[in-house]
């Protein structure tokens, strides 16, 4: 789906993140003065009324719980191609996996997630709503204005797997996450709340001791997980009261757990003692200025007639291979510069996330650690200042910055006939070894590797994609493995 300018009343910035099911776009409530996020039915689905169904029962299901701990969905509404969507809370501080990945937390953050996350999930108890699906990606957090100023707050997003209590209590669909979901719920049986208290106790394991209780890599074993696994080890030591509420709540056999989220958060704060179970430090979570943030509010519509301005490229010597070289310096800070956001992608089981552009024409495979901020719409190449298909991914906004020790890639189409015949220098990498050529899948290319950089090792890459068009890849890496493997799954399409 390409990048709309409109959904119903709602001004689209950007794309937030896809799937096999869904599109989430970062949009602007103009009559409220609020940034929200968007989620449109992808439209292959669109004919397929159960799934259709499955989409707008979670927007119901949302919509009947009012908690701050759970998404609100505030809109919802169907294009003119008959797709239907929700207008959603937006969360500007990404995902308990997100932070994960960076990242672990300290007692008592676990903690206070695992409060925040309960709270979400007794609201959603109480309306006589099962989640499923409790696990780090589907923990959203968000900033919001308090009386000590700003602070994140934790959120339980995607009810997709959602099942209304009486539901599941006649029929339940086998899914979820193999490492986060109840025995019962692997094995298809009915399902009552215990099965989120399950998930929620599993997560509690991750936060607590660095590692999943169990790394299933199926429904199928996750059906006989066989006993929890201790909490503590020689690196995590926790009182024994901490292991038995843990533990007590991963029992195979729900009859042996807590009868409810409440209780069992309350056994965990009260087990954890003082080194966790005081008031968390202010702010208990920090607010992240690498992930996505709202940013300002919409300019107004440009009058008919009215051009907007352009950065203006550097002069162009007369070589062209310079041309190209000294151009593209400055261009790759520039669209990488936009970046400020990040997409929740397809994730794969090595933790390794795929992203595209918004025009499909491009994409890579990264460390799921690179997709915190990211600029998908495109840019204005420097040689002719056409706008062509581009994707910037990094660790941080300001990756491309001479010092900078982040880590990204850059991919970007532009005019070209020949392979240049030199590729943008770096003086701040103490090495640049000699250029090669080779022919790939995607066409014959120029390489050149810089070492000794200040994040470890620049890659400079053009490549002859169409006989008219060049596609420059650049990456930045800690190690050379990490910038091959990146480079391999560059991947072109209708190019």
């Amino acid at each position: 789906m390409s990048m709309p300018s409109r959904l119903g009343r709602y001004a689209v910035r950007r794309r937030i993140g896809a799937g096999g099911f869904a599109t989430v776009w970062l949009a602007y409530d103009e009559q409220l003065d609020s940034p929200v996020a968007i989620k449109v039915l992808a439209d292959n689905w669109t004919e397929d009324h159960h799934v259709r169904g499955r989409f707008l029962e979670e927007g119901r299901y949302l919509r009947k719980v009012e908690s701050p701990h759970v998404v609100s969905v505030y809109d919802a509404g169907e294009l003119e191609d008959g797709r239907p969507y929700l207008v959603m809370s937006y969360a500007d501080q990404g995902t308990l996996a997100d932070r994960l990945d960076v990242e672990g937390l300290t007692p008592e953050q676990a903690l206070e997630v695992i409060r925040q996350v309960g709270a979400g999930l007794q609201a959603l108890h109480e309306r006589n709503i099962l989640h499923r699906d409790v696990k780090p990606a589907n923990v959203l957090f968000r900033t919001v204005e308090a009386g000590s100023g700003t602070e994140v707050r934790a959120m339980m997003g995607d009810l997709g797997l959602g099942k209304a209590l009486d539901m599941s209590s006649r029929l339940t669909m086998i899914a979820g996450t193999p490492s986060f979901v109840a025995p019962e719920q692997a094995q298809g049986e009915s399902l009552d709340a215990r099965a989120d208290q399950y998930s929620l106790a599993a997560l509690t394991h991750l936060l607590l001791a660095g590692r999943a209780p169990y790394s299933h890599a199926t429904l199928a074993a996750a059906a006989e997980p066989g006993p929890p696994p201790s909490l503590s080890t020689p690196e995590r030591p926790f009182p024994a009261e901490v292991d038995a509420v843990v533990r007590r709540g991963l029992a195979p056999d729900r009859e042996d757990r807590w009868p409810d989220v409440r209780s069992y958060v309350e056994a965990l704060t009260a087990a954890l003692g003082r080194e966790a179970a005081g008031t968390a430090p202010a702010p208990w979570l920090p607010v992240d200025p690498a992930l996505t943030q709202p940013g300002a509010r919409p300019s107004p519509r440009p009058v008919a007639g009215t051009v907007l301005p352009e950065p203006q490229p550097p002069a162009e010597p007369r070589r062209r291979g310079r041309t190209v070289a000294a151009a593209l310096v400055g261009a790759v800070a520039l669209a990488a510069g936009a970046a400020g956001g990040y997409a929740a992608e397809q994730r794969r089981a090595d933790r390794d996330v795929t992203l595209g552009d918004d025009g499909g024409s491009l994409f890579v495979t990264v460390p799921s650690t690179w997709h915190r901020a990211v600029a998908d719409t495109g840019w204005r190449s420097p040689l002719d200042k056409t706008r062509y298909a581009a994707l910037s991914v990094g660790t941080s906004p300001d990756w491309t910055a001479t010092a900078s020790t982040a880590q990204g890639v850059f991919l970007g189409i532009l005019a070209g006939t020949e392979l240049p015949s030199q590729v943008p220098q770096h003086p701040e990498c103490r090495t640049a070894q000699s250029p090669y050529t080779d022919e790939g899948d995607l066409g014959s290319s120029v390489t050149v590797v810089y070492t000794d950089c200040p994040g470890g090792v620049t890659v400079e890459r053009v490549v002859q994609v169409a006989d008219n068009r060049l596609l420059w890849i650049q990456v930045r890496s800690a190690t050379r493995a990490t910038a091959n493997a990146v480079l391999d799954s560059v991947e072109t399409r209708g190019i």
